[in-house]
């Protein structure tokens, strides 16, 4: 490999980056994450991770992102700051510019971006994430034995998450602003029938209350008889405002997988925005994309699980994948590593 081009460079330092550069680092790949505007993804947001294999007492979500870049320093991944803002991914090398203005050339690059959680945009919201408020069920449903929570959304990943929490609360309560749900039939016939979750229909969060010490602790609601209250209120309309008592709240109104700046080029995404590797029965059997020397792991290319040990599993096929193909792929004439924007650019 000519001096200047990178061998393997990793967007994104969640847990499926991590794992990618700690499995690289130690293939002598000398890779380079770019750590993304929110270092660590959503798992920051996490305070205790019970899930995680390895760490019977649970761990914080930060100490475990923490852990998994010291051990990817160690064996030598380097990381910088930035995220893709464009790419030229026809041919080789692999032409990226970064949100700081330097252009970096590599030969392989896995994309482990991530997906970011919808938020609501309710009062405290900001403040109580990781603290009694939380985009994922499974990761923190346990926390709230016998609580009454809260679950904002209407699809089938909003019914899920009422029957997984219904292990645990004492009272489930789905709420939806309008009256019809998008939830397939048989996922919102589960939910309906299950004796330990309600739905208020026509209403939504306005407020999530209480504190990072005590949690959450209520919410506030506005709904009104013909759906949407939030645009009624703001259009004028009488809506009913209420408070009431709670212990958790969960957002179930999907994900936006960060691929923005793939659009542009030959890389598949689906109609979600996530990123397509193999096709039909093969699916997880490879994290290639359909172009050469592209390889994608973790919550950019997984719409089903989203848990942090499968990003962290995706993470080492993503970096084993790409070994194999540079090892089988001839190294690119002699390009600068970095090269400062053009004034104009």
């Amino acid at each position: 490999m000519s001096e200047g081009t990178r061998n393997l460079v990793i967007a994104g330092s969640g847990v499926a980056g991590l794992s990618a550069a700690v499995y690289a680092a130690r293939a002598d790949l000398d890779p380079l994450v770019l750590e993304g505007d929110e270092p660590g993804g959503q798992l920051t947001l996490t305070t205790d991770v019970e899930n995680y294999l390895g760490f019977p007492e649970g761990v914080g979500g930060m100490d475990l992102v923490q852990r998994g870049r010291e051990q990817a320093e160690r064996f030598g991944a380097e990381f910088r700051h930035g995220t893709i803002e464009s790419a030229d991914l026809t041919g080789q090398p692999k032409l990226l510019e970064l949100s700081t203005g330097e252009r970096l050339r590599t030969r392989a690059l896995v994309v482990a971006t991530g997906a970011s959680a919808r938020w609501v945009g309710a009062d405290g919201e900001d403040e109580l994430m990781g603290y009694g408020l939380s985009t994922c069920a499974t990761c923190d449903g346990a926390f709230h034995r016998g609580d009454d929570v809260l679950v904002v959304g209407g699809g089938d990943s909003a019914m899920e998450e009422a029957l997984f929490l219904a292990k645990f609360a004492d009272s489930v309560t789905v709420l939806h602003r309008r009256e019809e749900l998008r939830a397939s039939e048989i996922m919102a016939d589960r939910a309906r029938e299950h004796d330990d979750v309600e739905f208020r229909w026509n209403t939504e969060l306005l407020a999530v209350q209480g504190s990072q010490e005590a949690g959450v602790t209520g919410a506030r609601l506005v709904s009104h008889p013909d759906g949407y209250p939030t645009e009624q209120r703001e259009a004028g309309e009488d809506v009913t405002v209420e408070e009431v008592d709670i212990g958790g709240v969960f957002y179930a109104i999907g994900h936006e997988p960060n691929t923005e700046f793939l659009r542009d080029t030959p890389v598949e995404l689906d109609g979600g925005g996530y990123v397509r590797t193999a096709d039909g029965v093969d699916a997880w059997a490879t994290t290639a994309t359909a172009t050469d020397g592209v390889f994608a792991a973790g919550d950019v290319m997984d719409r089903e699980y989203q848990q942090a040990v499968t990003a962290a599993g995706m993470g080492s096929m993503a970096a084993l994948d790409a070994e194999t193909w540079l090892e089988s792929n001839d190294p690119v004439s002699a390009e600068p590593e970095s090269v400062p924007a053009e004034p104009g650019d």
